[in-house]
């Protein structure tokens, strides 16, 4: 009996020691996670505490937890351009650390170095870039303005040990007097658009009336020679032509009734009865 107490109280010292040690010595790094550990002789350790379970001595260590996944940030910025307008830009970014040198994060900036570090440099690029374009250039050259931002960018994080997996342009407004003087410039493009479309169709009306004045004109004078040629056979047998024309006309209309005296009254009888 007493030696089955011995080994219960042996058992129960055991599971109270281990749960102790679980307790204050070890420290669980969760997924998407490092942890820094602080050592109160050695200062910061080197080497991060990757995921899973580690062994931390309380009272002399202290383990501090650092987010290694991509998170976003919109930088907000008001800025001027080349001809001194002002423009607010948004910009998101999406970054994360480098893992190798979270003790020196730790260490020169902090836990928020994220906090401390895109805002300020966000605004330094974003000024420094926008100020060597025009207003109009921001819209007609966004694309290659958001590269040049993200390549900047980029630069400057890696030199606080941060990586920017994407860096975009989402807001772009102006102020209000600058976006009220281009719907005015768009409009004035419009009308100078319209007025020249004006201008295009009355030229091209222009040199219709004179391509068919020309040919009238051409066929006055063949006209005019062909009587000069043939005397007055050529206009006796257009006048021919015509009054034929004409009582077919007639001959086909249901409100002609009698036929109009005069020395051509029977030309009417005498076309349709041909034709019959």
């Amino acid at each position: 009996m007493e030696a089955l107490l011995g080994r219960v109280a042996k058992l129960g010292a055991g599971v109270a020691g281990a749960a102790f040690v679980g307790n204050n010595f070890l420290f669980n790094v969760e997924g998407g996670h490092r942890a820094v550990v602080f050592d109160r002789f050695k200062g910061v350790l080197p080497k991060p505490l990757a995921e899973g379970t580690s062994i931390v001595i309380p009272v002399l260590q202290s383990a501090f937890l650092f987010d290694v996944r991509s998170k976003p940030r919109v930088i907000n910025s008001v800025t001027g351009t080349k001809d001194l307008q002002h423009v607010n830009i948004s910009l998101r970014v999406l970054s994360r650390p480098v893992e190798q040198m979270l003790p020196e994060i730790f260490s020169k900036i902090g836990q928020d170095f994220d906090e401390r570090v895109l805002p300020g440099v966000g605004n330094e690029v974003l000024k420094a870039v926008v100020a060597q374009y025009n207003a109009e250039e921001l819209l007609s050259k966004r694309e290659q303005i958001s590269d040049q931002i993200r390549v900047n960018l980029i630069k400057r994080a890696r030199e606080f040990h941060l990586i920017l997996d994407d860096v975009s342009i989402t807001h772009l407004t102006f102020s209000k007097e600058f976006t009220k003087a281009i719907e005015q410039k768009q409009v004035a493009e419009q009308d100078a658009e319209r007025q020249m479309y004006i201008v295009q169709r009355a030229d091209q009306e222009r040199k219709a009336v004179v391509i068919r004045a020309e040919g009238e004109a051409e066929a006055a004078m063949k006209i005019s020679k062909a009587v000069a040629d043939f005397g007055t056979a050529l206009i006796e047998i257009r006048r021919i032509d015509a009054a034929r024309d004409i009582a077919d006309i007639l001959s086909k209309s249901r409100n002609i009734t009698y036929l109009p005296g005069g020395q051509n009254s029977g030309l009417l009888l005498g076309l349709t009865a041909g034709q019959g």
